[in-house]
């Protein structure tokens, strides 16, 4: 199987009445003119050094004052990412029609490239502007008959629990939700994977479920999920078998698998959290098979439906392309080339490292203190980047602005109940952890 990208069209070509159809295929990419400038040539950030973590901190515009624990929610891109979208969008500001169609079937197509580097395996990755699109996008889109069941959680996310809510509503579909583990911070793999097959029954066709719990911060085995769904899958048809579909925002960026690790149907993420990628941006990868089951619900701009419209062609052989058509925020979405490379340039696993040993450090700090209720495990088997607590007499959202007040950064969680959660990443350091435990202490 080939990777491939959103099918980018060139409206040029379309409205000429040209019939070449498909997803942009990876390799072979000419390079486009006006590539943005080093980021050495603005504002003297030095070379990235991946072995420097400080020198990677330095790629950042963010305050030096403030420890910034919130990154995960909406980050603040790099160096390089900042000076690609500069680039664009004075080339777009300055003649948009002619730079639209001299780039976007190329640019495309090298974010691609950059994400299978970063990813791994195969596929076919499609480009959104967030996780919400992309969970609204595939559970809206994916083929489900009458009596067919969705096996979802109740730790996951509005975003998903709304997407599956609506398609309920739409079609009558039943959805189910079970609870993996009682106690977040003493949650197991085996607890979790347990719940979640007993709640599989034989009309089962997707299982919806979140990588990383932005509540708790429990991190699922995906992997041991999906050998167990396998077992479940093999002696069904091949359009009955459950798709594994996975929220994958807070462990994307943050943790050392992609797909082929993960053993996954689907995974979608937004690029603007721990990828720190451009805002408004976002992608959903699925297999070759597992693409077979959807049908877009957004019209796609690609040449074969368009000129089937134009009267022009039959419409496309096999299957419509997932991705949306439609004009997007281009000096955002040509810029992912420079987040994914970024990140392969650090290489996935040192920052997954660095993440878990930040993270690691801070639920030590924390669980010290009296007063203080670590929620998410401590073990880095089913924890990543985010922490949770809880502090006795304070509330989360008092904590957050308590906090600020230290320097420290912080959010609470959307959820009920609601605690105050930090997340580590690449623009923490050490010291910055003993900021933030020495803050909370003074809290509690």
């Amino acid at each position: 199987m080939a990777w491939t990208g959103e099918t980018a069209v060139s409206r040029r070509l379309v409205l000429g009445a040209t019939a070449a159809a498909g997803a942009v295929a990876l390799g072979g990419v000419a390079a486009c003119d006006d590539d943005p400038p080093k980021p050495t040539e603005r504002g003297g950030v030095p070379p990235l050094d991946p072995q420097d973590w400080d020198g990677v901190r330095a790629h950042f515009a963010l305050d030096p004052a403030v420890a910034h624990f919130d990154a995960f929610v909406f980050a603040s891109p790099p160096a390089a990412v900042r000076a690609a979208i500069e680039n664009h969008r004075t080339q777009l500001d300055r003649d948009p029609l002619t730079y639209l169609h001299a780039n976007e079937v190329a640019r495309d197509a090298q974010i691609t490239q950059e994400a299978a580097r970063y990813l791994g395996g195969s596929g076919e990755l499609y480009l959104t502007d967030s996780t919400t699109m992309g969970l609204g996008l595939l559970y809206g889109g994916l083929v489900l008959r009458p009596g067919d069941e969705v096996l979802t959680t109740e730790h996951d996310f509005y975003s998903t629990h709304e997407s599956l809510r609506l398609r309920a509503l739409r079609d009558g579909v039943k959805v189910r939700r079970v609870r993996l583990y009682q106690d977040p911070a003493a949650a197991g793999i085996d607890e979790i994977v347990a719940a979640l097959v007993a709640g599989v029954t034989p009309k089962t066709r997707i299982v919806a479920v979140t990588w990383v719990h932005s509540s708790t911060g429990v991190r699922l085995p995906i992997r041991e999920i999906a050998t167990a769904l396998a077992g479940l899958n093999r002696d069904r048809a091949p359009q009955d078998r459950a798709l594994l579909c996975v929220d994958g925002v807070h462990g994307f960026g943050a943790v050392d698998a992609g797909p082929a690790e993960l053993g996954c149907d689907f995974l979608v993420s937004g690029c603007h959290k721990w990828l720190f990628g451009p805002r408004g941006t976002g992608m959903v990868w699925g297999s070759e098979a597992a693409w077979q089951r959807f049908q877009p619900v957004i019209p796609p701009f690609d040449n074969a439906s368009i000129g089937a419209w134009l009267g022009f062609g039959p419409g496309p052989a096999g299957r419509v392309p997932p991705s949306p058509g439609g004009y997007h925020a281009f000096e955002h979405r040509w810029a992912l080339r420079e987040a994914f490379a970024f990140h392969n340039a650090l290489g996935r696993d040192r920052v997954a490292a660095r993440t878990a040993q930040l993270a690691a450090a801070l639920k030590a700090g924390l669980a010290e203190l009296p007063g203080v209720r670590l929620i998410t495990p401590r073990s880095p088997r089913v924890s990543a980047g985010l922490v949770c607590c809880e502090l006795a007499g304070t509330t989360p959202e008092a904590a957050v602005r308590a906090l600020r007040t230290s320097g420290i950064a912080a959010s609470a969680t959307p959820y009920n109940p609601s605690y105050l959660r930090l997340g580590t990443s690449i623009v923490n350091s050490p010291a910055e952890v003993d900021r933030a435990v020495a803050a909370v202490r003074a809290l509690s």
